[in-house]
């Protein structure tokens, strides 16, 4: 198996696995409603997750030296546990990851209709709900762009971790500038910084429990801790490098996405009087509707639909890559090249058939409720009440140069594993998407 080469090639690669929708249309859209409240609640669950769930699922995939369904099995395996369970349990979480892959590869698709229509000037002219109405409401309307993304998508997990690593390196720090140049732009227009207080203020009335579930399972999505996609990231690093610390960073990285999101989106949806908006229609209705009364508006547009489809190829990335590991790992006759092969036709012969925005929403709620919030919860029991201590630990601790024990361990068993099953039952009893 091949490894990564650096540790910011590490970092970058799992930063663009995190990065994606959560970061550029649920956090700004939480935000502005939440205020400071959501953004300090926001921080503090972020730290924990990075501290003892990144760091975990990286530890596991480094341990077992594979991905998904051969990390469970060891997991199980290292307190002669039911080895039964351990083989298949896995599969729900990696059932995550191939279905969420299917639905990005959708919006992702929209993404790079909305950066063609930038670059030929269509968007600058339209009516945007008729233009969005124009593809999100007819079958089989992208279906071009949709090829093209996992084609490029399958290009770029052909050679594994090296591959992966080249790619990344050069996506996120161009996603990155990208989005500080329409920071930047953003804050020169009238009342921006009217936007930057608001997006800030202190709301007595967000201090409630339902603002804290909300930055909770936003932070914990925005991270991609999710019992699957980080395993296969662990699985190629070097025994020498320091797993916390890179969580931690990678947290940061991700967290400094979020923002930079939100600095774009929040003050123009102020400075413009736009309503707020969640979901597609705020990359798809109310962000085109500012572009095109901004000076340079076509400019912008096209840097924004490029950043936000440099960061959903490199989630779509670790989706495949994670999916392709673990059949080459439990099925070994199967090579990379057909895995990777097979789960392209799958996410393209299924996600085909639901470019209506009608077909899309339902079946992201499905995996968004169900898969993915049950997935994590049992990567996360796993983890802490399976996987045997000592061996979970001294993964930990390979590498580090300090050295973590019991604090850590409790963290993670006592507080990052019921919070996982907390949001799993929310999730599940009363049908939020997070």
């Amino acid at each position: 198996m091949n490894k990564f080469n650096s540790k910011i090639g590490f970092i970058l690669t799992a930063v663009g696995s995190a990065v994606g929708m959560a970061n550029v249309r649920g956090f700004p859209y939480k935000f502005q409603q939440g205020g400071l409240v959501f953004f300090l609640a926001y921080l503090l669950f972020i730290v924990i997750f990075s501290y003892v769930g990144l760091s975990s699922e990286f530890a596991v995939g480094r341990l077992a030296g594979t991905g998904t369904l051969g990390a469970y099995y060891k997991s199980f395996k290292s307190k002669n546990k039911d080895t039964l369970i351990g083989k298949y349990i896995g599969f729900v979480p990696l059932l995550g990851s191939l279905f969420i892959a299917v639905g990005y590869a959708v919006i992702v698709s929209y993404i790079s209709k909305a950066l063609l229509d930038s670059l030929t000037g269509s968007l600058m002219h339209a009516d945007t709900t008729n233009w969005f109405d124009s593809f999100s409401q007819k079958p089989y309307s992208v279906v071009g762009f949709h090829f093209a993304i996992i084609v490029i998508t399958l290009i770029t997990c052909i050679g594994g971790a090296r591959t992966i690593e080249k790619s990344n390196k050069f996506m996120m720090p161009t996603f990155f500038v990208l989005f500080v140049i329409l920071a930047i732009k953003i804050l020169t227009l009238d009342g921006a910084i009217e936007g930057y207080k608001y997006m800030f203020r202190y709301d007595s009335e967000a201090l409630n429990i339902n603002t804290i579930v909300q930055a909770m399972g936003q932070a914990f999505f925005s991270l991609s801790v999710t019992g699957s996609g980080m395993i296969v990231c662990g699985a190629y690093l070097s025994k020498d490098e320091d797993i916390v610390s890179s969580s931690k960073m990678t947290g940061l990285l991700d967290t400094i996405a979020a923002l930079l999101s939100s600095c774009v989106i929040i003050p123009a949806i102020m400075v413009y009087r736009m309503d707020q908006a969640g979901g597609p229609g705020l990359l798809f209705q109310v962000l085109p509707t500012i572009l095109q009364d901004m000076f340079l508006g076509r400019l912008f547009a096209i840097i924004l639909y490029l950043a936000v489809i440099l960061a959903g190829i490199s989630s779509l990335q670790n989706m495949f890559e994670v999916v392709a590991e673990s059949l080459m790992n439990r099925y070994p006759k199967i090579k990379r090249n057909l895995a990777l092969v097979l789960i392209g036709i799958f996410v393209f012969g299924l996600g085909v058939n639901m470019e209506m925005i009608s077909q899309w929403g339902p079946f992201m709620d499905i995996i968004s409720i169900y898969i993915i919030p049950i997935g994590a919860s049992i990567g996360a029991v796993t983890w802490f009440y399976v996987l045997a201590k000592d061996k979970l630990i001294g993964e930990i601790n390979q590498g580090s140069e300090k050295k973590y024990g019991d604090k850590w361990y409790k963290i993670g068993k006592y507080i990052y594993t019921p919070i996982a099953i907390i949001l799993c039952v929310i999730a599940l009893i009363f049908k939020v998407s997070f």
